[in-house]
């Protein structure tokens, strides 16, 4: 190498060129920068793909929780998994959403848990901003609730509740310390009432299930 000559550095990209005054000079040759043009364009085609992929459409059949036919299909997004999340926590921590054991559990208890499970989730399907309601997955999530409590849950408790706790009471008054197990299967509508209750019940377990699947999305 001569003494004046530069110092030169060269790939298949990119150029550095020293000088004998130690200037650097950079130059990217334009035909590798189409290919890595092209390899970026891959990369985000591909991450693109992959997003797609985990906002898929996610279904839910309402027939399993006995409130009709017809299958609901959406993207979730933040909000969605946000109130997936507080109604799996509420039925994962009452009586509501958890397999009922007619010779062990006491129905009064199961009774005063759907009644507070109501109650808890209508207000805090009120609390849900305005803004997110307008969103059409938002507003599919909380109609489906909405439908639940009404046409799954509402129509046992309608039927059954007023009429087993007024004929409970009497019982319990005059047998206060009877095995509250024992007593409500004297109940004179016991076994409709319980098959009823363990229809409910598996349909909630279901519900409970697919906004667990929701809120992991």
């Amino acid at each position: 190498m001569e003494e004046n000559e530069p110092i030169s550095v060269s790939s298949n990209i990119l150029e550095l060129i020293i000088s004998n005054d130690w200037a650097l000079s950079l130059t990217i040759k334009p035909i590798p920068l189409i290919v890595l043009a092209i390899i970026l364009a891959l990369i985000f085609i591909v991450a693109r793909i992959v997003l797609w992929k985990r906002l898929s459409l996610f279904e839910i059949d309402s027939a399993e929780f006995g409130i009709g036919d017809q299958k609901i299909s959406f993207r979730p997004n933040t909000t969605d998994r946000q109130i997936a999340y507080s109604i799996w926590v509420e039925l994962s921590t009452r009586k509501v959403g958890l397999p009922i054991d007619p010779e062990h559990d006491v129905i009064e208890e199961i009774y005063n848990s759907w009644y507070t499970f109501f109650g808890v989730t209508r207000e805090m399907i009120k609390d849900i901003p305005i803004s997110k309601v307008r969103g059409d997955s938002t507003s599919q999530i909380i109609s489906l609730s909405v439908e639940v409590l009404n046409e799954g849950l509402r129509p046992h408790l309608t039927k059954w509740q007023a009429r087993f706790r007024h004929w409970y009471e009497k019982q319990m008054e005059d047998k206060s310390d009877a095995d509250p197990q024992s007593v409500q299967k004297n109940f004179p509508a016991y076994d409709e009432l319980v098959a009823d209750m363990l229809t409910v019940n598996q349909r909630l377990i279901k519900y409970r299930e697919k906004m667990n699947e929701l809120a992991r999305s």
